[in-house]
């Protein structure tokens, strides 16, 4: 009964998060893929590798790994092998204001940026053996499991949203310093630009921070159903 009341509770809260955040990501996608005026204006810019390497030298980080994969659909930091992935992205206006975001990934606290990709190992590979352990009935005390889960959500969560929310603030402002440096567009360019940045981020951070909550309630749940299961 009790993991019944916690599943309860847990879709309650995605509900109220979700209203309260009032999460639209159609939104965000149309103002990401259709604003063709801007994508030519910022096709000007150099290549996205050479675009990663002045923003680096910009922030006084140049020993980080460039490496481009134009069949990813997403840009990455590793911070263990301390490498940025870029992914296909030179068709969108975005994609200085991405690569920004993945450059100061790289300047973040090392500790940090360590332990969160540690304990995401930890805490991913904690969910799958919790389920095995719950398929063949080897979880005695299922409800304490369960809370230490959770507190395990909540640490995984903490880092890997202030991780997210610290670049996603501040690569407006640095991809803006960025373009005016290159002195490639003109004032007015740029403004619209960051304008179009900043509606991106007022949705993006909120989404990211729902996003990352979402999927730590839905293990949790994934966790419920089976210790009820079995």
């Amino acid at each position: 009964m009790e993991f019944f009341i916690i599943i309860f509770l847990l879709i309650i809260t995605i509900i109220l998060i979700k209203v309260v955040y009032q999460i639209n990501i159609k939104e965000i996608k149309q103002i990401a893929e259709n604003n063709k005026e801007l994508d030519d204006i910022v096709k000007k810019y150099p290549s996205n590798i050479d675009i990663c390497k002045s923003i680096l030298k910009k922030i006084n980080n140049e020993k980080v790994e460039i490496q481009e994969d134009k069949k990813a659909n997403n840009c990455l930091y590793i911070a263990v092998s301390d490498k940025i992935i870029i992914a296909n992205m030179r068709e969108s206006f975005t994609r200085i204001q991405t690569i920004a975001h993945e450059c100061l990934h790289s300047v973040q606290d090392r500790r940090i940026l360590l332990f969160n990709y540690i304990f995401s190992c930890f805490y991913i590979v904690c969910f799958y053996t919790l389920i095995l352990l719950g398929i063949v009935k080897f979880i005695p005390n299922k409800m304490l499991i369960l809370s230490m889960y959770i507190i395990f959500s909540f640490i995984y969560y903490f880092v890997r949203s202030y991780l997210e929310d610290d670049a996603m603030t501040k690569a407006r402002f640095l991809a803006k310093e960025y373009m005016e440096q290159e002195n490639i567009s003109n004032k007015l360019e740029i403004e619209r630009i960051v304008n179009e940045y900043d509606k991106l981020n007022n949705l993006g951070i909120k989404a990211t921070n729902y996003s990352l909550f979402l999927s730590t309630i839905i293990r949790a749940i994934i966790l419920c159903v089976v210790f009820i299961i079995k």
